[in-house]
């Protein structure tokens, strides 16, 4: 619970510092101190999707067992991410309800709604004592497919925005050779997995990125460039490398990996753009979406907007209730519950929809709705314990064993 809290501060700190450093530093050290931000944030965000590629074992034997799973995490993914969208384009003036061009935008930023947060997710699971039972094996399989399903449906999403070019093609044609490496060399290669090695490809990953578009840019000009997001890289970096179930992160590495996301959650906020005062143009930050254009909200009706959509994007989690009746309710519900939390792959999704000069109140509701899932994760995983034990008892190890597939 203590990591929840601290991700939150950091989150809402760098929210608020964010409306302070532009207005109190000179605008060109601003620029300069931005862009290496920007750069150790995603350095950052590539390290934590390394983290989470690691955490995606799978049986390649049983890969037919594993279509219904994908199905049914990817519908997960999909419901609060399509109420969330339609909620933000009610939020926009009526005019903008057939206007393509804003449901592209919230489509985009709507996204943050759909990842669950592996990590913290399974952390507090295990240590509530459930790594042993069914809830948490197929809570573990669904989140890190619905983790995979919202990184590969934001390839069609920057393609609407950006629209058909060539350059496009090419990153499809990267993305799926990825995918095809990542599959066939899934769990392969015996590499060193502390986590300063992590870092380091990490930032492999992150200069490679950059190189690309640097190259891409000087050849092409601006428009044609290729940029690769480093989400999916990172992803399939992390599927590839050898899992060892006899190996039990150390203190400094379970602490390092806290640091490093306590510091992209602060990037993070801190990338958010002006909204409560200053003058923007005098930052060249030019206004070019229509959800970057819309008039501020007071903080009373951001608070019940917040409210709202935090409450649409956990209804929409509840899918698999409806699924595996081969289990008890009380397990479905919990399973459910498991995918309510949120964390750093949605703040993944937010930083892209930054990259899009997509902003407005809707970006700070996606942020705090976000803060709002993190304070709540505790209380969620305390519903699925409860439920748990309503289903299991207090059992032995050996006995919960037995309950796993």
């Amino acid at each position: 619970m203590k990591k929840i809290i601290i991700l939150s501060l950091f989150l809402v700190g760098g929210l608020l510092f964010s409306q302070i450093l532009p207005l109190t530093l000179d605008k060109e050290l601003y620029g300069g101190l931005k862009g290496g931000l920007d750069t150790l944030m995603f350095i950052c965000l590539s390290f934590i999707m390394i983290n989470v590629g690691r955490e995606f074992e799978l049986d390649k034997s049983r890969w037919r067992g594993y279509i219904s799973d994908y199905f049914i995490a990817m519908v997960t993914a999909a419901l609060p991410w399509i109420m969330v969208s339609v909620y933000y384009m009610l939020l926009l003036p009526s005019e903008y309800f057939t206007s393509w061009d804003a449901w592209k935008e919230n489509l985009l930023i709507g996204r943050f709604a759909a990842p669950t947060s592996a990590g913290i997710l399974f952390t507090m699971l295990a240590a509530a004592g459930l790594q042993h039972v069914w809830i948490y094996k197929k809570t573990q399989v669904l989140a890190i497919f619905d983790d995979l399903d919202t990184i590969l449906l934001m390839i069609p999403l920057q393609i609407m925005l950006i629209g058909m070019k060539w350059q496009l093609f090419v990153i499809i044609a990267i993305i799926c050779v990825l995918l095809y490496f990542g599959w066939k060399k899934l769990s392969y290669y015996n590499c060193n997995q502390s986590w300063w090695a992590i870092l380091l490809w990490a930032i492999g990953i992150v200069s490679v990125s950059n190189l690309v578009y640097i190259i891409s840019k000087k050849f092409f000009g601006p428009e044609g460039s290729i940029h690769i997001e480093v989400l999916l890289p990172a992803f399939v970096l992390g599927m590839v490398m050898k899992h060892n179930p006899h190996h039990h992160a150390t203190k400094t590495e379970l602490r390092m990996t806290d640091y490093i996301s306590y510091i992209f959650m602060l990037l993070v906020g801190l990338s958010t753009p002006l909204f409560i005062k200053g003058d923007i143009e005098s930052l060249d930050n030019v206004v070019n979406s229509i959800t970057a254009s819309q008039p501020m909200m007071s903080w009373g009706e951001i608070g019940i907007n917040v409210l709202i959509v935090t409450l649409l994007s956990n209804i929409g989690k509840l899918f698999p209730v409806l699924c595996y009746r081969d289990r008890s309710i009380y397990e479905r519900l919990a399973l459910s519950i498991g995918m309510f939390t949120r964390g750093e792959v949605g703040a993944g999704i937010l930083i892209i929809a930054l990259g899009y000069n997509l902003g407005g109140p809707i970006l700070i509701i996606s942020i705090l709705s976000l803060v709002l899932n993190l304070i709540l994760t505790g209380i969620f995983v305390i519903f699925v314990k409860k439920l748990a034990v309503k289903v299991y008892g207090k059992m032995e190890t050996s006995e919960a064993q037995d309950l796993l597939y």
